[in-house]
This record gives C-alpha cells, sequence and structure tokens, in this order.
C-alpha cells in the first residue's frame, strides 16, 4: 500500500490516477495511522513553502512521517513536497523543513542567467549523477529522460544527496536521496511513460 499525504496542498488526483494505472494499491489520506500501516509514502505539494509546511504541521502528519521516515520507510517528495524534505527553505521570508535531505532551498532567480525565466516550467531532460545511476529510483530511467517542471525554488548544497539534475542555466536538483527518503522536483505523475517507470521503481524499493 502506498499512502499520498493529504494536508490540502497537492495535485492527488493526477497522482492516485498514476498509480491506480500502473496498478498499484494506494490510498489518499489524513490519518496518521495510514502511514503506520503503509509500505511506502508519498509527500506531493504544490504552492508556497510557508504555508505548505505549515499545513503539514498542522494536520498531524509531520511527526507520524517523521518517525516512519527515521524506521527506514521508503518516502518520496514531489514537487514543493521534496522541498520540505529539506532542511530550510528561503521563499518568502525562511522556513524550517522536515530535515530528512540535507541542504537547503534557494531562488532560481538569483542563481540563474536574467534571461531565462522564472518559474521553470515545462519539460527538461535528467542527467543522472553516478549516485542516481545506481538508485533503484531511476532502475528504470535512462541518461536524458524529459520530465515535466514547474518550480521557482530548487535544492543547493546537496551535492552529497544528488541523484539527478536538469540543465536551466545552471545545473537544477532534480532528484535527490538520503537512504530511505528522496524526492523529485518535477512530476512523475505529469512526465508520461518515463514518469510512470519512476513511480514503479518507487513502489518496488
Amino acid at each position: 500500500m502506498i499512502t499520498i499525504i493529504d494536508y490540502g496542498v497537492g495535485n492527488l488526483f493526477s497522482l492516485s490516477s498514476s498509480l491506480n494505472y500502473l496498478g498499484l494499491e494506494n490510498k489518499v489520506s489524513r490519518d496518521p495511522e495510514d502511514l503506520k500501516k503503509a509500505d511506502h509514502i508519498i509527500l506531493p505539494g504544490v504552492g508556497a513553502y510557508g504555508d505548505a509546511i505549515a499545513k503539514l504541521r498542522g494536520s498531524g502528519m509531520a511527526e507520524p512521517l517523521l518517525e516512519e521516515a527515521r524506521a527506514g520507510k521508503p518516502i518520496m517528495g514531489i514537487c514543493l513536497g521534496m522541498q520540505l524534505l529539506f532542511d530550510k527553505s528561503y521563499e518568502y521570508g525562511k522556513h524550517r523543513g522536515l530535515g530528512l535531505i540535507p541542504g537547503v532551498m534557494a531562488d532560481l532567480r538569483e542563481d540563474i542567467p536574467a534571461n531565462l525565466k522564472v518559474p521553470h516550467m515545462g519539460w527538461n531532460s535528467l542527467h543522472l549523477t553516478e549516485k542516481g545511476k545506481k538508485h533503484p529510483l531511476f532502475k528504470y530511467s535512462k541518461e536524458g529522460d524529459y520530465v515535466y517542471f514547474v518550480h521557482s525554488f530548487y535544492g543547493k548544497d546537496c551535492e552529497e544527496s544528488l541523484l539527478a539534475t536538469s540543465e536551466y542555466g545552471i545545473p537544477v536538483t532534480a532528484s535527490a536521496a538520503n537512504g530511505n527518503v528522496m524526492g523529485c522536483q518535477f512530476h512523475p505523475e505529469k512526465s508520461g511513460e518515463v514518469g510512470l517507470r519512476i513511480l514503479k521503481a518507487f513502489a518496488e524499493i
């Protein structure tokens, strides 16, 4: 069973539909008990960091999620969900994250060439790091696979956790992992067959 955390932020329907398409049992839930019963957990998210982390903590799901992470359960964050797994974010202030993946969330506008638009939106190719090539999340993926992004902030100071980058004026963090906790800045559920293969690989971890 894959439990998708519902804390009022995230595109839950398309994610659940993608898992259903793959024949993977899944449940969208606000119940902490479902995190304990789950084999895998997905933390989705769209919108602003400060609002999302407050809603996650206010939902009562943050601490149970941390407990399951410490217990070694496979956990994946998607888009803003991945960002929440990091130590902190500088999106409209400074916000403390869950601290499950070392690193911070920085503003793309401060680091990419001025002629590039923010948010970074649309299809872009994945460049797998040496760690990423060996990671089970990408066992069905290949160098140059295209995935769909929508984001204005990106993972920084996370070199040891990097699984994949995408070029947008600079190498932008596309995926990172720390042990059993992993994240995708892009949307697998919006990335066609490539994304479905990543979700399938996650379910097999």
